[in-house]
């Protein structure tokens, strides 16, 4: 039997909230968005490549994604030591160019487990909790308006890919 991506739930974030439940609300928004963005796609379609030269694919952004994830969350905010998630012999750009439709459902699953672990990680931190990368300290705030910057770019080339597709556009 051939996966398929399933349907994503998006729950619209307040307008008037408070800083924290409005961030992470549309921190979760946008990765639903994301998710919705490949509901109803294989494996083989969502490693499609449909805006050459680029190497942009539906599974190349799920991948990526759960890598940026990971990364800000719980290698550079918790600190964790954690092997790399693609390999490093594959170059930079292994999120996007190493794919395997027969994986996406493990790929697809790898970045639902990457949002969940990183919300556990910052339930009980204070967005005024800071770290130090490359010499520079960074908030939690900070972390959580850059991802919702990552997830934004990258819907909208998310948009692009599916309208390519299959014609699919969406809000």
């Amino acid at each position: 039997m051939t996966w398929t991506a399933p349907e994503a739930t998006r729950t619209d974030g307040s307008l008037v909230a408070a800083e924290r439940e409005m961030l992470t609300g549309y921190l979760g928004w946008f990765r639903a968005t994301l998710l919705q963005k490949c509901a109803g796609l294989t494996g083989e379609q969502l490693a499609e490549r449909t805006t050459p030269p680029s190497n942009l694919s539906l599974l190349g952004l799920l991948r990526h994604m759960a890598k940026v994830e990971r990364t800000w969350f719980r290698q550079r905010f918790a600190g964790q030591d954690l092997a790399p998630m693609y390999d490093p012999e594959k170059g930079k750009d292994a999120d996007f160019e190493d794919l395997d439709p027969a994986r996406a459902a493990e790929d697809y699953a790898r970045l639902v487990e990457e949002c969940r672990l990183a919300d556990e990680i910052v339930a009980g931190a204070s967005f005024d909790d800071t770290f130090v990368h490359n010499g520079e300290v960074f908030s939690l705030r900070l972390v959580h308006v850059h991802m919702i910057g990552e997830y934004a770019r990258h819907i909208g080339h998310a948009d692009l890919v599916r309208e390519r597709l299959d014609g699919v556009t969406g809000d």
